[in-house]
Parts: structure tokens; sequence; C-alpha cells
């Protein structure tokens, strides 16, 4: 039986953590707040690449983190997006966010349906949404950031990237699906 305080899980716990500490600097009235608040999301989104790494390199993989780490990444984007849109409500973020946080229970629900079948493994992890999870960790980390740096639009290539993640998002629950069609006609 593996411990469950290993370094995976107590890195997925930290994004659940630092969740309240992400709506509490969105929402602080200081110049630096919605900096940092991108960076403590970007440095969230990195714990996201390492915790399954190191779960599997530490031989460290276990139940409570296989549970977790869906749940710890759900959380935060859908606090992100929901956070993002309050300060934002264009009709493309708020379709962007609908759709990333749509996919993720839609999926969430195909995954479990799937598990109880014995055929989860037709729905594993893709590249594709490994791919999504990367621009949309990146996006939203600058869209929360805001601020211009070094002359770049950050908020405006935040949002082309959170987009095209919405677009991925979109692709890869398409996928899922196909391979999931044959068990969901029967």
């Amino acid at each position: 039986m593996t411990h469950p305080y290993t370094v995976p899980n107590l890195l997925t716990a930290l994004r659940i953590v630092l969740i309240p500490a992400i709506v509490v600097l969105f929402y602080l009235p200081y110049s630096w707040s919605d900096m940092a608040c991108g960076l403590m999301f970007a440095a969230a989104g990195i714990t996201d690449s390492f915790d399954g790494y190191l779960a599997r390199r530490l031989d460290q993989v276990s139940p409570l983190g296989a549970f977790l780490d869906p749940v710890a990444d759900k959380l935060i984007v859908a606090t992100a997006l929901v956070l993002i849109v309050s300060r934002d409500p264009a009709w493309y973020l708020v379709v962007a966010a609908a759709v990333i946080i749509g996919r993720e229970i839609a999926i969430s629900g195909l995954r479990e349906w799937m598990s109880e079948i014995g055929a989860r493994h037709k729905i594993a992890v893709s590249g594709v949404g490994k791919f999504k999870t990367i621009l949309q960790v990146v996006g939203l980390s600058m869209l929360l950031f805001r601020q211009d740096l070094f002359g770049l639009p950050i908020y405006r290539l935040g949002l082309a990237l959170t987009i095209v993640a919405a677009a991925l998002t979109l692709w890869s629950m398409v996928a899922y699906l196909r391979a999931a069609w044959p068990d969901l006609r029967q």
C-alpha cells in the first residue's frame, strides 16, 4: 500500500490549496495582484506536469493520486475561468469557458461510466488532451496575469491560446466520444 503523503500527492494537494489564494489575489486591489495571481496559477499548472511524472518515476502511483489529480485540475481550471469571465464577460470568453467546463463534466461522466463497464482504457488521455492542457494553463495564466510584458500583449495572447484550447477541448471530446461510441450504442 502506498503511503498517502507522497511527493506527487502533496503536489496535487498543493494545487487544491492554492485555489483560495488565487481567488484572493484576483480580488486584491493592488497593481501587482493580477501578476501574482497569474504566476501562482502558472506555478500550480507546472505542478500538474510533475505530479504524474514523479508518481511513475518514484513508483508512488496511488488510488488517492489517481482520484485527486483530475479533481484538482478541474477545480483550478474552472475557478480560473469563472474569475476571468467575471471580469471580462465577452461572449467569446464565456463560450470558451462553457466549452472547457462542459467538456470536463461530460468526459468525467464518460470516464466514470466506462470504468463501470470495464472499458476505461478505451478513453485514456491522448496527446491532443495533453497539448490542450498545456495551452489551457498557459492561456489562463496569461489571462489572469493581464499586464503587458516586454511589450507583449499578454492578455490578448492568453485569450488566443484559451480559444485554441477550447477548440482542442472540443476535438478531444469528439475523439473520446468516438472511442466510446460502440459501448454507448449498446
